[in-house]
């Protein structure tokens, strides 16, 4: 009876201890998972930081449930990667009845490149998303630059939301920084000697990194859209003239037509998720499967 009574009362105490821990939380949602890589970085056990876009998902339409927004209803600040197709719909709805939460641009100050063509896409809601806005490419944490911005605008961020810590803030960053350069200085070796500086991708998600490395982006993806017959064997003899070695995927995207080119140009086809959690890693994966490339 005795053993019976503490395990009751063993319970209540864990149970009354973690419901106090979910009460104290204090959180902060993020759009995709590469911000939260920076965001918990930095924040470290200050702030619970809750990811909208689920693995897998397109940020560029997908379609946040009512359970989501219910929680980004309760997060102190919404760190927006910036101009993600369903940021421009949905943030300014819900800023509408969340007068309390603070927004955060984490592009700001950083020099963004425009989209050669701009498109629209139809959400199964009924909403038009534009792909960017103002055709503004939105994938700036698929390159070194935009992470150390990216990284800069978390501080920015948490140092507002949570004055108190400022110092605890720098240390994370400072030791973030550390390991952006380190990075940077990983994926420069294993690009410094590629001959071949052309790689082919479905959806264009690395034109920052390839204007940073001096590489040349094929994009499949034509307007947001499969492309065409006629498009699709202009993409392969471009390919072939260009002696690209690489076809990218990623994991959101049907692998039919990346297959194909890889297929008809001899061209390694290779998986990417530059939406993975790990930013450090994949980014080292994509500079290394350009330098395996080369001996493909």
């Amino acid at each position: 009876m005795k053993q019976t009574s503490l395990f009751i009362l063993f319970t209540y105490i864990l149970f009354t201890a973690c419901a106090g821990r979910q009460t104290e939380e204090k959180l902060v949602s993020v759009t995709i998972e590469p911000q939260r890589y920076f965001a918990e970085k930095i924040a470290g056990d200050k702030f619970v930081i809750h990811t909208v876009v689920p693995a897998g998902q397109n940020p560029e339409i997908y379609d946040p449930t009512p359970q989501q927004m219910v929680k980004v209803s309760k997060s102190e600040a919404y760190l927006r990667v910036g101009h993600l197709g369903l940021e421009e719909v949905w943030v300014s709805k819900l800023l509408e009845n969340n007068s309390h939460m603070k927004v955060f641009d984490l592009s700001e100050g950083f020099s963004l490149i425009e989209n050669e063509e701009e498109y629209e896409h139809e959400h199964q809601s009924g909403e038009v998303y534009n792909h960017a806005h103002h055709g503004v490419d939105p994938h700036i944490w698929s390159s070194v630059a935009g992470a150390k911005k990216m990284a800069w605008n978390v501080l920015y961020a948490f140092i507002d939301l949570d004055k108190d810590n400022t110092s605890y803030y720098w240390e994370n960053y400072n030791r973030l920084m550390s390991e952006i350069e380190e990075t940077e200085q990983q994926i420069a070796r294993l690009l410094e000697s590629l001959d071949n500086r052309t790689f082919i991708i479905y959806h264009p998600a690395l034109t920052y990194f390839s204007h940073e490395y001096g590489l040349t982006q094929l994009s499949i993806e034509m307007e947001g859209k499969e492309p065409s017959p006629a498009q699709l064997k202009q993409l392969i003899d471009t390919a072939r003239t260009s002696g690209a070695k690489v076809v990218f995927i990623q994991q959101e995207f049907d692998q039919k037509n990346a297959e194909l080119i890889a297929k008809e140009t001899n061209c390694k086809l290779v998986v990417i998720n530059p939406l993975a959690y790990d930013w450090k890693k994949e980014m080292i994966h994509i500079a290394q499967a350009l330098a395996d490339g080369e001996t493909y």
